[in-house]
């Protein structure tokens, strides 16, 4: 019926409707050259505009977007559309690339092409929207976290002896090493007991009286007390502060004939690039890769980092979309990037999951890009009675949601569907197939083609058995 209808309509109105249709709408010759262009996106417009005109198509793209280009004129045919593909414009106003979603149609008993686009700017923005809130977060995180390593540097490297103790029980939660080296005892026979049984029974309760005064008005005087187990005299300090819901008091001990002791010695450690397990690769302001370590080759199915040099990192790195384009818009706005979602294709075929973290470098003659890509790890499939492990799982399926196209998302949950529903049917008809395709109101050649398509049961004369069997 829609065929009948749009049949029926002259040629300019059936541009107007592809126009309409769309947000940009190209008319390409047989040399690939750019002779007409309609915009209905905002703003698309002033990117191209004129410009476009009487230009090879594959001239208005990015450099790593010609090869997509190329692909779309050399796929499109009479009476069918060719697969989407995202290409980048280079902005005309020096902002980001724009990000266009092209699909292509040859005119029958013509040279001529038509090419239809769907503007990604809005979905650009919205993933580079999420990636600098996440960016946001983790720097917030690391920055409480490199104060927290600050105050435990300090307190385990400090000179005075400190006690952390819960103001309500006057048990010890946290101890420096300095404090356990003037008790003489461990730090975790130390952790967890009283304050006041550190002392002898004197000093313990003057200890108690100065806590007992501390938590009602807030300040102590310093006292002297003696140490339990013959450790000597020490000098007592108290302060109380709040931390999260509870009060806490810090204790300072201060021996009245300390006794040196040595410095604690300082260890490092060398990383060898090469050497560790997670991927690391080295590439410069143009994508493409000046180094990479032997965990990276792993993931991609190289053999030596020869075959990787010289190409672009988007060949193995990420998902078909924006996806990597907001990594590398983020890394050149804010110098880092840290767990970043993704996937690495390798040569043959294989994906794996992947989290990334990344460091611009922009000094030096040669600016590059430093990544470092792990593993994450796989997913433990769920089995379906009778020991069958379903292919995906539901929570993956969500997971792919801004991902992956609607599109794509759709086809791989109605391949799920489709083979749940062909493993149950078997599994009631105790593998009879000619009950199991009743059952599902398909033809029997129809159900034998989607068991070879899912791979499901051994085919191998199985047809010719049941028709003789009938």
């Amino acid at each position: 019926m829609l065929r009948d209808a749009v049949s029926r309509l002259d040629p300019r109105m059936t541009g107007s409707l592809v126009a309409a249709a769309s947000d940009v709408s190209l008319v390409v010759d047989g040399a690939g050259v750019i002779r007409d262009a309609a915009f209905t996106a905002d703003g698309l417009s002033d990117e191209a505009g004129d410009r476009w005109l009487g230009r090879r198509w594959v001239d208005t793209v990015t450099v790593e977007s010609r090869p997509k280009v190329l692909s779309l004129i050399e796929d499109a045919a009479p009476g069918a559309v060719s697969r989407w593909r995202q290409v980048n414009h280079p902005s005309a106003q020096g902002g980001a690339d724009v990000p266009i979603r092209y699909a292509a149609l040859r005119v029958p008993d013509d040279d001529r092409i038509i090419v239809i686009g769907r503007d990604l700017r809005a979905l650009s923005a919205l993933q580079q929207r999420l990636t600098e809130s996440q960016q946001a977060l983790e720097r917030d995180y690391a920055r409480l976290r490199s104060a927290e390593t600050r105050y435990r540097v300090l307190f385990q490297l400090a000179g005075e002896p400190i006690l952390i103790v819960d103001a309500g029980t006057r048990r010890v939660t946290e101890i420096n090493p300095a404090a356990a080296r003037l008790l003489g005892r461990a730090v975790k026979r130390i952790v967890g007991r009283d304050l006041v049984d550190l002392f002898e029974p004197e000093g313990a309760r003057a200890v108690q009286a100065l806590l007992v005064g501390l938590r009602l008005t807030g300040q102590a005087e310093d006292l002297t007390a003696r140490l339990a187990q013959r450790r000597g005299e020490a000098r007592v300090s108290a302060t109380l502060f709040r931390e999260e819901a509870g009060m806490n008091i810090l204790v300072r001990l201060s021996a009245l004939n300390p006794a040196p002791h040595p410095a604690a010695p300082r260890s490092g450690a060398l990383e060898v690039i090469e050497a560790m397990p997670e991927g690391f690769v080295v590439t410069d302001r143009d994508r493409r890769i000046i180094g990479a370590n032997a965990a990276f080759l792993d993931l991609a199915q190289l053999a030596t980092e020869h075959q990787a040099k010289g190409e672009s990192l988007e060949r193995w790195l990420g998902r078909e979309g924006t996806e990597i384009a907001a990594l590398f818009t983020t890394l050149s706005e804010h110098g880092s990037v840290r767990h970043f979602a993704t996937v690495v294709r390798g040569e043959f075929g294989a994906v794996d999951e992947v989290e990334v973290a990344a460091v611009s470098v922009p000094g030096g003659d040669r600016p590059c890009f430093g990544f470092t890509l792990r593993a994450l790890p796989r997913r433990v499939a769920a089995v379906a009675p009778g020991g069958r492990e379903l292919p995906r799982s539901v929570e993956h399926m969500t997971e792919l949601v801004g991902r992956v196209s609607m599109k794509a998302l759709v086809r791989e949950t109605t391949d799920l569907i489709e083979r749940l529903c062909i493993e149950a049917a078997l599994r009631i008809t105790h593998d009879n197939r000619a009950s199991a395709a009743e059952m599902l109101g398909l033809s029997r050649q129809g159900f034998y083609a989607k068991m070879r398509r899912y791979g499901l049961g051994d085919l191998d004369g199985s047809e010719e058995a049941e028709d003789g069997a009938d």
